[in-house]
């Protein structure tokens, strides 16, 4: 008995030491190194123009029910996009129908948000009006917008991330595109009949 009860616990200890204790490594995000800010000017074949980043790309909207001058804004580092959508207004009624889409779509978020700030554009450029809504929480678009002349034209745009969303990792992201976006916006003119 001896033998077998000296075996045991020599078998206990082994196990027992062989267990390793290591603390539990703290949650991270991976790097980003952020590009440097410098801007080109869109000038296509729609009828407006704005300056966007040299480490974007746009590429044409190729969904189903894309229309004319609707493309997206490709943030390659990022794994970002700004969808943007344009559609010519009749009258007062069209307006207020897309201005209230807009809202809408900003408001299905809801149920994710924390929080959701509207910011009425106005005085930045002459003819661009617009809402700005930023979203705050894990929602799937961080920041939404439109911009109208008021009569003809009407521009909405939606930033999504290709990623799960974490807000506190995306947080930087968000506020670095957030001045790009900021820029498009304030550099953002309507053509006048047809010309830059």
């Amino acid at each position: 008995m001896k033998i077998s009860s000296l075996f045991l616990i020599v078998a206990v200890l082994v196990l027992f030491s062989c267990k390793h204790n290591y603390p539990p490594k703290p949650k991270s995000y991976p790097r980003i190194d952020y590009p440097q800010k410098k801007y080109q000017k869109f000038t296509g074949d729609c009828p407006f123009t704005f300056e966007y980043p040299v480490y974007a790309s746009i590429e044409k909207d190729d969904s189903k029910d894309a229309q004319p001058c609707w493309f997206n804004i490709l943030y390659m580092p990022f794994n970002a996009r700004l969808h943007l959508s344009y559609k010519t207004i009749s009258d007062s009624r069209q307006l207020n129908q897309y201005a209230e889409d807009a809202r809408d779509l900003v408001y299905k978020h809801t149920v994710k948000a924390e929080e959701i700030i509207e910011n009425l554009i106005r005085d930045k450029n002459p003819g661009v009006y617009g809402m700005y809504y930023d979203l705050k929480g894990n929602t799937a678009s961080s920041i939404q917008f439109y911009l109208t002349d008021s009569t003809h034209h009407y521009l909405r745009g939606a930033l999504y991330f290709r990623v799960h969303i974490n807000r506190d990792s995306l947080e930087p992201m968000v506020n670095f595109l957030r001045e790009d976006i900021n820029r498009m916006i304030n550099t953002f003119r309507w053509k006048e009949n047809g010309k830059n």
